[in-house]
Protein backbone atom coordinates (compact mmCIF):
# COMPACT_ATOMS: atom_id res chain seq x y z
CA UNK A 1 0.00 0.00 0.00
CA UNK A 2 1.27 3.50 -0.80
CA UNK A 3 0.50 6.61 1.24
CA UNK A 4 -2.18 6.32 3.91
CA UNK A 5 -5.53 7.88 3.03
CA UNK A 6 -5.90 11.25 4.77
CA UNK A 7 -9.21 11.55 6.61
CA UNK A 8 -11.02 14.27 8.53
CA UNK A 9 -13.75 13.21 10.99
CA UNK A 10 -16.61 15.60 11.80
CA UNK A 11 -19.18 14.65 14.45
CA UNK A 12 -20.52 16.49 17.49
CA UNK A 13 -20.78 13.35 19.67
CA UNK A 14 -17.35 12.96 21.35
CA UNK A 15 -17.56 9.22 22.04
CA UNK A 16 -18.68 8.44 18.48
CA UNK A 17 -16.11 10.78 16.95
CA UNK A 18 -13.32 9.26 19.05
CA UNK A 19 -14.40 5.71 18.15
CA UNK A 20 -14.39 6.49 14.42
CA UNK A 21 -11.01 8.22 14.70
CA UNK A 22 -9.58 5.23 16.62
CA UNK A 23 -10.93 2.67 14.14
CA UNK A 24 -9.58 4.57 11.13
CA UNK A 25 -6.16 5.05 12.71
CA UNK A 26 -5.98 1.38 13.74
CA UNK A 27 -6.65 0.41 10.12
CA UNK A 28 -3.68 2.48 8.94
CA UNK A 29 -5.51 5.57 7.74
CA UNK A 30 -4.19 9.01 8.69
CA UNK A 31 -6.70 11.10 10.63
CA UNK A 32 -5.47 14.61 9.86
CA UNK A 33 -8.18 16.56 11.70
CA UNK A 34 -11.33 16.20 13.78
CA UNK A 35 -14.12 18.70 14.37
CA UNK A 36 -17.34 18.87 16.38
CA UNK A 37 -19.16 21.62 14.48
CA UNK A 38 -19.57 22.82 10.94
CA UNK A 39 -17.71 26.00 11.79
CA UNK A 40 -14.76 24.03 13.17
CA UNK A 41 -14.75 21.74 10.16
CA UNK A 42 -14.58 24.61 7.68
CA UNK A 43 -11.86 26.33 9.70
CA UNK A 44 -9.63 23.23 9.88
CA UNK A 45 -10.28 21.81 6.44
CA UNK A 46 -7.91 23.98 4.32
CA UNK A 47 -4.79 23.25 6.39
CA UNK A 48 -5.66 19.57 6.97
CA UNK A 49 -6.11 18.84 3.25
CA UNK A 50 -7.95 15.52 3.76
CA UNK A 51 -8.74 13.21 0.86
CA UNK A 52 -11.95 12.06 2.57
CA UNK A 53 -14.21 13.89 5.02
CA UNK A 54 -16.30 11.53 7.18
CA UNK A 55 -19.15 13.80 8.13
CA UNK A 56 -22.27 13.65 10.27
CA UNK A 57 -25.25 15.58 8.89
CA UNK A 58 -26.71 16.72 12.21
CA UNK A 59 -23.89 18.91 13.49
CA UNK A 60 -24.04 22.43 14.94
CA UNK A 61 -24.07 25.20 12.35
CA UNK A 62 -23.50 25.00 9.51
CA UNK A 63 -24.98 21.52 9.08
CA UNK A 64 -23.45 18.62 7.17
CA UNK A 65 -25.11 19.47 3.86
CA UNK A 66 -23.73 23.02 3.95
CA UNK A 67 -20.27 21.76 4.97
CA UNK A 68 -20.32 19.23 2.12
CA UNK A 69 -21.10 21.93 -0.44
CA UNK A 70 -18.44 24.24 0.98
CA UNK A 71 -15.57 21.74 1.05
CA UNK A 72 -16.33 20.39 -2.43
CA UNK A 73 -16.46 23.95 -3.75
CA UNK A 74 -13.13 24.71 -2.06
CA UNK A 75 -11.44 21.52 -3.32
CA UNK A 76 -13.26 19.50 -6.02
CA UNK A 77 -10.84 16.61 -5.41
CA UNK A 78 -12.04 15.98 -1.87
CA UNK A 79 -14.50 13.15 -1.26
CA UNK A 80 -17.24 13.38 1.37
CA UNK A 81 -18.65 10.29 3.07
CA UNK A 82 -21.75 11.06 5.13
CA UNK A 83 -22.04 8.97 8.29
CA UNK A 84 -25.44 9.77 9.75
CA UNK A 85 -28.12 8.35 12.02
CA UNK A 86 -30.67 9.37 9.39
CA UNK A 87 -31.57 7.24 6.41
CA UNK A 88 -34.37 9.58 5.33
CA UNK A 89 -34.71 10.13 1.59
CA UNK A 90 -34.61 13.92 1.88
CA UNK A 91 -31.36 13.83 3.87
CA UNK A 92 -29.66 11.39 1.49
CA UNK A 93 -30.61 13.33 -1.62
CA UNK A 94 -29.66 16.69 -0.10
CA UNK A 95 -26.21 15.33 0.79
CA UNK A 96 -25.61 13.81 -2.64
CA UNK A 97 -26.79 16.94 -4.43
CA UNK A 98 -24.40 18.98 -2.26
CA UNK A 99 -21.53 16.81 -3.53
CA UNK A 100 -21.25 13.82 -1.17
CA UNK A 101 -19.70 10.74 -2.77
CA UNK A 102 -21.20 8.26 -0.32
CA UNK A 103 -23.71 7.87 2.50
CA UNK A 104 -23.67 5.37 5.37
CA UNK A 105 -26.04 5.12 8.29
CA UNK A 106 -24.43 4.80 11.71
CA UNK A 107 -25.61 1.22 12.10
CA UNK A 108 -22.83 0.25 9.66
CA UNK A 109 -20.18 -2.04 11.10
CA UNK A 110 -16.57 -1.04 11.64
CA UNK A 111 -15.50 -3.09 8.62
CA UNK A 112 -18.22 -1.52 6.47
CA UNK A 113 -17.04 1.94 7.50
CA UNK A 114 -13.39 1.19 6.72
CA UNK A 115 -14.31 -0.31 3.36
CA UNK A 116 -16.51 2.70 2.58
CA UNK A 117 -13.75 5.21 3.41
CA UNK A 118 -11.26 3.42 1.15
CA UNK A 119 -13.74 3.10 -1.69
CA UNK A 120 -14.82 6.72 -1.29
CA UNK A 121 -11.17 7.81 -1.45
CA UNK A 122 -10.96 5.98 -4.79
CA UNK A 123 -14.00 7.90 -6.04
CA UNK A 124 -16.51 5.05 -5.83
CA UNK A 125 -20.05 6.01 -4.76
CA UNK A 126 -20.75 4.05 -1.55
CA UNK A 127 -24.17 3.76 0.04
CA UNK A 128 -25.83 1.78 2.80
CA UNK A 129 -27.83 -0.99 1.07
CA UNK A 130 -31.20 0.34 -0.04
CA UNK A 131 -30.06 3.94 -0.37
CA UNK A 132 -28.19 3.51 -3.66
CA UNK A 133 -31.38 2.60 -5.52
CA UNK A 134 -33.13 5.62 -4.03
CA UNK A 135 -30.40 7.97 -5.26
CA UNK A 136 -30.19 6.33 -8.68
CA UNK A 137 -33.96 6.58 -9.11
CA UNK A 138 -34.00 10.25 -8.17
CA UNK A 139 -31.18 11.16 -10.52
CA UNK A 140 -32.78 9.18 -13.34
CA UNK A 141 -35.95 11.23 -12.85
CA UNK A 142 -34.07 14.52 -12.83
CA UNK A 143 -32.06 13.59 -15.92
CA UNK A 144 -35.32 12.80 -17.73
CA UNK A 145 -36.90 16.10 -16.65
CA UNK A 146 -36.59 19.42 -18.49
CA UNK A 147 -34.87 20.97 -15.46
CA UNK A 148 -31.23 21.87 -16.00
CA UNK A 149 -28.65 20.12 -13.78
CA UNK A 150 -27.38 22.40 -11.03
CA UNK A 151 -23.91 23.80 -11.68
CA UNK A 152 -22.10 25.86 -9.07
CA UNK A 153 -21.16 29.46 -9.87
CA UNK A 154 -17.55 28.41 -10.34
CA UNK A 155 -18.48 25.50 -12.63
CA UNK A 156 -20.58 27.86 -14.75
CA UNK A 157 -17.72 30.35 -14.87
CA UNK A 158 -15.29 27.65 -16.03
CA UNK A 159 -17.82 26.35 -18.55
CA UNK A 160 -18.16 29.80 -20.12
CA UNK A 161 -14.39 30.03 -20.56
CA UNK A 162 -14.17 26.49 -21.97
CA UNK A 163 -16.75 27.56 -24.57
CA UNK A 164 -14.55 30.48 -25.66
CA UNK A 165 -11.79 28.03 -26.58
CA UNK A 166 -9.35 28.83 -23.77
CA UNK A 167 -7.07 26.03 -22.57
CA UNK A 168 -7.28 24.77 -18.99
CA UNK A 169 -4.03 26.56 -18.23
CA UNK A 170 -5.37 29.84 -19.64
CA UNK A 171 -8.57 29.42 -17.64
CA UNK A 172 -6.51 28.74 -14.51
CA UNK A 173 -4.55 31.95 -15.05
CA UNK A 174 -7.72 33.95 -15.74
CA UNK A 175 -9.46 32.72 -12.58
CA UNK A 176 -6.32 32.49 -10.43
CA UNK A 177 -6.80 28.76 -9.84
CA UNK A 178 -4.51 25.76 -10.20
CA UNK A 179 -4.55 23.83 -13.48
CA UNK A 180 -5.70 20.75 -11.53
CA UNK A 181 -8.62 22.61 -9.94
CA UNK A 182 -9.85 23.73 -13.36
CA UNK A 183 -9.63 20.13 -14.62
CA UNK A 184 -11.65 18.96 -11.61
CA UNK A 185 -14.35 21.58 -12.18
CA UNK A 186 -14.60 20.47 -15.82
CA UNK A 187 -14.81 16.79 -14.80
CA UNK A 188 -17.56 17.58 -12.27
CA UNK A 189 -19.48 19.51 -14.93
CA UNK A 190 -19.12 16.66 -17.43
CA UNK A 191 -20.44 14.22 -14.83
CA UNK A 192 -23.40 16.42 -13.90
CA UNK A 193 -24.33 16.99 -17.55
CA UNK A 194 -23.65 13.35 -18.48
CA UNK A 195 -21.20 14.40 -21.21
CA UNK A 196 -17.84 12.99 -22.24
CA UNK A 197 -15.59 15.78 -23.56
CA UNK A 198 -15.15 19.53 -23.91
CA UNK A 199 -16.58 19.48 -27.44
CA UNK A 200 -19.94 18.46 -25.99
CA UNK A 201 -19.52 21.02 -23.22
CA UNK A 202 -18.83 23.77 -25.75
CA UNK A 203 -21.92 22.84 -27.77
CA UNK A 204 -24.00 22.85 -24.57
CA UNK A 205 -22.67 26.30 -23.61
CA UNK A 206 -23.22 27.77 -27.09
CA UNK A 207 -26.79 26.46 -27.21
CA UNK A 208 -27.47 28.27 -23.93
CA UNK A 209 -25.68 31.48 -24.89
CA UNK A 210 -22.87 30.99 -22.40
CA UNK A 211 -20.06 31.47 -24.90
CA UNK A 212 -20.27 35.25 -25.03
CA UNK A 213 -20.80 38.13 -22.64
CA UNK A 214 -17.25 38.04 -21.28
Amino acid sequence: MSEAVRVMVVDDHPMWRDAVERDLAAAGLEVVAVAATGREALARFPAARPQVVVLDLQIPEPDGVAVTAAVVEHDPEVKVLILSASGEQADVLAAVKAGATGYLVKSASRDELLDAVLRTAAGDPVFTPGLAGLVLGEFQRTSDSPDEPHLTERETEVLKLVATGLSYRQIAERLVLSHRTVQNHVQNTLRKLQMHNRVELTRYAIERGLDGDE
